[in-house]
C-alpha cells in the first residue's frame, strides 16, 4: 500500500492551511484547518473496507507549562497520544480525498457526525480538550487539524495510517473514539501505509 499527500512530502512540515492553530502578530487563532488532500493506491487483494486515522503521539501529558507565555514545555515532558482524525467504513473504490473535503474551517462545538458519504467518522481528542470550555465544549467529529502548544520546545509529528480491513464495517458503534477503532482493528488489517508531517508554533523553532 501506498498512501501520499500533493500538500507535503512524508516528513516534512505540514503547511498551516491544514492545521487548526495559527500564528499572528499577538498570539495564535485559528488558522483554516483543511482536511489534507490525500492519495493511496496499491491495496491488497481482499480489502473490503478502509480506516483513516491521523495522530500527533508529541501532545504534553502534563499540562502544567502549557501555553504559558514565562516559559517552554520541556522536551522531556511526557508525551501522550492525540486523535486528530477517525474514520471508518470508507470504500475500497475511493482512492482519495481533496483538500477540504471533510474540513474547512474550524467549528466551535464540534463538526457533526458520525455519518459521512458512505463512511463513518469518530470524535477527535478535541472533544475531551474543549470539554471544560463553556464556549466550545461539544463532540468534535471528523477532522480537526494540528495546533500545538505555542511553547512547546518540541516539533509535534502527526502520522496519516490508512489501513486495509478485511472486512466491510467496523465493529465500533454510536460516537466512537480513536482508541476504540485501534482495539477494533486487531485481527482484521490487511495491510497499512503512513504519511507523516511536522508542525510547531513555537516562534523560536520557527525561525
Amino acid at each position: 500500500m501506498k498512501l501520499w499527500s500533493d500538500g507535503w512530502a512524508n516528513g516534512e512540515a505540514i503547511p498551516e492551511r491544514y492545521a487548526a492553530g495559527r500564528l499572528t502578530a499577538s498570539g495564535v487563532d485559528f488558522a483554516d484547518n483543511l482536511s489534507p488532500p490525500l492519495a493511496w493506491s496499491d491495496l491488497p487483494v481482499g480489502t473490503r473496507s478502509l480506516v483513516l486515522l491521523c495522530q500527533d503521539f508529541d501532545v504534553p501529558g502534563v499540562a502544567d507549562d502549557v501555553n504559558q507565555t514565562d516559559r517552554e514545555v520541556s522536551v522531556d515532558t511526557p508525551r501522550v497520544d492525540f486523535f486528530h482524525w477517525v474514520m471508518v467504513d470508507l470504500s475500497p473504490s475511493r482512492n482519495g480525498f481533496s483538500a477540504g473535503q471533510w474540513s474547512d474551517g474550524f467549528t466551535s462545538r464540534g463538526k457533526p457526525g458520525p455519518q459521512a458519504e458512505g463512511a463513518r467518522q469518530g470524535l477527535n481528542d478535541y472533544t475531551g480538550w474543549f470539554d471544560g470550555d463553556a464556549d466550545r465544549r461539544g463532540q468534535y467529529f471528523g477532522y480537526d487539524g494540528p495546533f500545538p502548544p505555542f511553547n512547546d520546545a518540541l516539533v509535534h509529528h502527526y502520522v496519516f495510517t490508512l489501513y486495509a480491513l478485511d472486512i466491510a464495517r467496523l465493529p465500533v458503534e454510536g460516537s466512537f473514539t480513536g482508541p476504540q477503532v485501534r482495539d477494533a482493528l486487531i485481527g482484521h488489517v490487511l495491510d497499512a501505509a503512513t504519511l507523516s508531517g511536522t508542525y510547531t508554533l513555537n516562534r523560536r523553532l520557527r525561525g
